[in-house]
């Protein structure tokens, strides 16, 4: 954390779905967000993030955020994810997360149909900036 960075943490609500190839990852951004007041499902690619969303939407109770791995290998990422996800909702809110930072999806996500973008190792209050803001 920078010197003078706020260290406000901003709760919310709503349903999200968190999609990454690793389990650990997974259980930690789903422990953050559950603190901060949000419901969490998980899916473990994007074939699977597809299909959770597409439900959800048919069963009414659609996610209001989706937070995508960028890189899943041998599996859709979040690249692929992201312009699916478009097709399916054109309004959805996807917030893209990389331990790289050095892939230009990272640095210009906007352009790749992203509304955010939070790098890991996950913390509490930049999850919950970016999530507030993204939902807001």
């Amino acid at each position: 954390m920078e010197q003078g960075e706020e260290r406000i943490i901003r709760t919310g609500s709503g349903r999200i779905l968190v999609m990454d190839d690793e389990e650990s990852v997974r259980e930690i951004a789903g422990d953050i967000l559950n603190h901060l007041g949000y419901e969490v499902e998980f899916a473990q690619d994007g074939a699977e993030a597809l299909e959770l969303y597409r439900k959800a939407g048919e069963n009414g109770v659609p996610f209001n955020a989706v937070l995508v791995d960028l890189t899943i290998p041998g599996r859709m990422g979040g690249k692929e994810t992201i312009a699916l996800l478009r097709e399916l909702d054109p309004d959805v809110r996807a917030i893209v997360s990389s331990g790289y930072c050095n892939d230009a999806v990272m640095s210009d996500f906007r352009s790749y149909g992203f509304s955010g973008v939070i790098s890991k190792p996950y913390r509490i209050e930049e999850m919950s900036k970016v999530f507030a803001a993204v939902l807001k």
